[in-house]
């Protein structure tokens, strides 16, 4: 609930770990910087919990939830805590995510290369400006609002404000 971006981050966590996060940009959509936060976030459960599977399980519920739930129930680990019923069908949904890609064939997933999603090179415009109109900054590099937005998706409104005049760097797909 309240959750956004590729790894699902509360906007509270989010900002604890440095990601920007207002109406005008929300960094939990940015690639690049979520998942870098996403691996500190887990580093830092596995150093705190003591372990991979409450690691995860603190991604789904928070460290202070699964460290209250531990402490309650004076156990000290994953296998023997009672966590919430989505907490718990967390890990096992990754463990079987996990195992289908480890081995696709074998649970009848097999994906032909045009199947699967290109990604498209880009390159990196560093803007420490305000941008007024996405749609014309766009057009300058050649391309459209939905192009510049699927690269871009961190970019939350049709404008970029930028009083602090912070260097954003913004993909650009080559042709």
């Amino acid at each position: 609930m309240g959750a956004a971006g590729i790894w699902h981050f509360m906007r509270t966590t989010g900002k604890e770990y440095g990601l920007e996060i207002n109406d005008n940009v929300d960094e939990r959509y940015n690639i690049e910087k979520s998942t870098k936060v996403a691996a500190e976030y887990l580093i830092k459960a596995k150093e705190k919990l003591g372990s991979w599977t409450l690691a995860a399980a603190a991604y789904n519920a928070g460290n202070r939830g699964v460290s209250r739930r531990l402490e309650a129930q004076e156990v000290n680990n994953y296998y023997d805590v009672k966590l919430p019923d989505e907490t718990e069908r967390y890990i096992f949904r990754i463990l079987a995510l996990k195992e289908i890609i480890t081995n696709p064939k074998k649970y009848g997933f097999v994906f032909d290369k045009e199947d699967l999603y290109t990604v498209k090179e880009t390159r990196l415009v560093k803007v420490d400006t305000a941008i007024s109109n996405l749609t014309l900054f766009a057009k300058e590099f050649g391309m459209n609002y939905k192009e510049l937005k699927i690269h871009n998706p961190w970019l939350r409104e049709h404008k970029l404000n930028n009083k602090s005049r912070k260097l954003y760097e913004i993909k650009i797909p080559l042709k």
